[in-house]
């Protein structure tokens, strides 16, 4: 509050300090990957005190503040990540990702990466094949998950990647993990040989859904 007297300002005004650094980076060369954590995970964290509808509004202002700072950028040069925590816990308070479609499918960048391994979430694959999801969007579906040891099955990924395919088509979604193996330096939840077999995992399952397609 010594600088922005509301946090609309602060988002504001966030929104167009970041605006440089998004154009740099794709001027670079670079795919813009934009981590948005407030979207699913805020509900259970930052805005736990205050109501779904406020969170709603304050998840709606993040997006056209989001959808400012990258104006000057093609969608197809961007994807965004929506989470629900990058962590081994119950999760039973995250919001459904049914309530949060509305917002999703505002954000300009083009391609969509959520997680769908999660076991809160692993189900809503029903969920997104009954969404009125834009026909320029690209999926990409975590079909690991990043905060277990758990190797999973080739077909499994696979599995979990015709769910998708079914809903848009095999030139619409690209095999994705949760979240990254590493969201804080020395907080890994994953040990690192163990990554390496799950990234072979989600290799192995998108030639075999890649085969049955």
């Amino acid at each position: 509050n010594t600088y922005y007297k509301t946090e609309d300002a602060y988002v504001d005004a966030l929104a167009e300090a970041m605006k440089t650094e998004y154009e740099r980076i794709v001027e670079a060369g670079f795919l813009l990957q934009l981590d948005c954590p407030d979207i699913g995970m805020g509900r259970h964290t930052y805005y736990q005190n205050e109501t779904e509808a406020d969170y709603l509004r304050k998840v709606a202002r993040n997006v056209e503040a989001l959808n400012a700072a990258t104006a000057n950028i093609p969608p197809d040069r961007m994807r965004l990540h929506i989470c629900w925590g990058n962590y081994p816990a119950p999760h039973t308070r995250d919001i459904p990702v049914t309530k949060i479609f509305d917002q999703i499918f505002r954000v300009r960048p083009q391609a969509l990466v959520f997680e769908a391994a999660n076991p809160r979430h692993d189900h809503e694959w029903e969920d997104w094949a009954n969404a009125p999801i834009p026909d320029d969007k690209i999926l990409i579906p975590g079909v690991i998950d990043s905060a277990v040891n758990y190797v999973e099955h080739p077909r499994l990924v696979a599995q979990r990647l015709l769910h998708y395919t079914d809903i848009v088509g095999r030139d619409r979604v690209l095999a994705g993990t949760d979240c990254g193996f590493g969201t804080f330096a020395g907080m890994g939840h994953v040990f690192p040989s163990i990554v390496w077999a799950k990234l072979k995992a989600l290799s192995e399952g998108a030639a075999l859904a890649s085969e049955k397609l």
